[in-house]
């Protein structure tokens, strides 16, 4: 009988996200016999796939039914692979979108900031966009606020609003609003110093502190924090320059922190740094159960195919493993082993390249399989 038993639960989604879930499971199963750890995982229900299911039953369609919502309370964590896609793509004014559900359980568990470890993998360097000679040393952790600005602000549509439209003809108006409150900012940005005191003492936060008055405020609260850890060197820069910056002269980040709008477009700038969004991860943490999920989406495309990058899926479990669980010996052979099979030239097809020989071009479940080998002989190397 293992030693310790962690409730998981488990959001499958739409798209690829079974069949990148699998091969979460099984790493999950790996890392338990390694480290006589039982993770206990359960299915439930977001996205796109709540949507179908509680309109098929005749009540109230949602993106994050209730139970999904309770049972996530209950866990120890969440594990969540992607949700969406182009079946439930109705902009009907009131329709209930699959990303709504994600919106919604990040929320209600309280969880208010968002990690997305950046890294160029040496392997991977000439899959990105970027030349290679920038990308050496690059390693950013973006830290994102996730649960106050625009998305979760006042959205209002009118319509036919006399004089809206150009030439003072009728038309509609729209309206999102931004609002952030001290305290929103200052937890989000101490974590970032924090986590800078751990790495390697760099905090850039970023903002649009030049047109924005809640940047003007996020600003002000990150010059107070930093005061507060003179280890840490840190500094403002504008959004719009960071956006130029990661892409010529990406080894210059350590840590970035910034808001909810800002921090969702950088993040999958960066990604593009790696060559694909399957190779990404995220943390959202916060008062609540934590949730792990994938950077990249549902992927609707290649669902089906056995074609998807499941690596993402297992950094989420490898950052599950660290954050949720303090399991940090299991969390860096399970990172070193994603080392070990990209270096070996194993391959899934968004990162494969031309010169790739076939026999290293891996399903799905072959690339769980490679990762699960390569974790193993790490685990019997640390004496597991």
């Amino acid at each position: 009988m293992a030693s310790r038993t962690y409730r998981i639960v488990t959001l499958p989604g739409d798209g690829i996200g079974p069949e990148i879930m699998a091969e979460a499971k099984r790493v999950l199963a790996s890392v338990g016999r390694a480290y006589d750890v039982e993770f206990a995982c359960e299915d439930h229900l977001i996205g796109g796939a709540a949507i179908d299911a509680t309109r098929a039953a005749g009540g109230p369609v949602s993106a994050l039914p209730d139970e999904t919502l309770e049972a996530a309370r209950a866990a120890d964590a969440v594990l969540l692979a992607a949700v969406g896609g182009p079946k439930w793509n109705d902009t009907t004014p009131g329709a209930v979108r699959p990303e709504q559900g994600l919106l919604a359980i990040r929320k209600q568990l309280g969880l208010y900031l968002n990690l997305r470890p950046v890294r160029v993998y040496d392997a991977l360097a000439q899959a990105s966009s970027i030349k290679p000679e920038l990308l050496k040393g690059v390693d950013v952790l973006i830290v994102r606020e996730l649960t106050g600005g625009l998305y979760f602000g006042r959205h209002e549509r009118n319509h036919d609003v006399p004089g809206a439209a150009m030439g003072g003809g009728a038309g509609d108006t729209a309206l999102d609003s931004m609002e952030y409150s001290e305290l929103e900012i200052e937890r989000v940005v101490r974590w970032a110093f924090d986590a800078a005191e751990r790495r390697r003492g760099h905090v850039t936060s970023v903002d649009k502190a030049n047109v924005l008055e809640t940047s003007r405020l996020w600003r002000e609260v990150a010059h107070r924090v930093a005061s507060e850890h003179p280890s840490v060197e840190s500094e403002d820069m504008l959004v719009d320059n960071t956006a130029m910056q990661l892409v010529a002269r990406p080894a210059q980040f350590d840590v970035m922190v910034t808001e909810n709008t800002f921090g969702d477009i950088l993040s999958d700038e960066a990604s593009m740094l790696t060559g694909s969004l399957g190779m990404l991860a995220s943390a959202s943490l916060g008062d609540g159960t934590a949730l792990y999920e994938p950077s990249h989406g549902s992927a609707p495309d290649i669902a089906g195919r056995g074609i998807a990058n499941p690596i993402a899926q297992v950094l989420s479990v490898e950052l599950m493993l660290r954050y949720s669980f303090g399991m940090d010996e299991a969390a860096d052979a399970l990172a070193g082993a994603v080392d070990d099979v990209l270096a070996a030239g194993w391959r899934t097809a968004d990162i494969a390249e031309e010169t790739t020989p076939e026999e290293r071009r891996l399903s799905t479940s072959q690339m769980g399989d490679r990762l699960i080998e390569a974790f193993e002989a790490r685990a019997t190397r640390q004496g597991r």
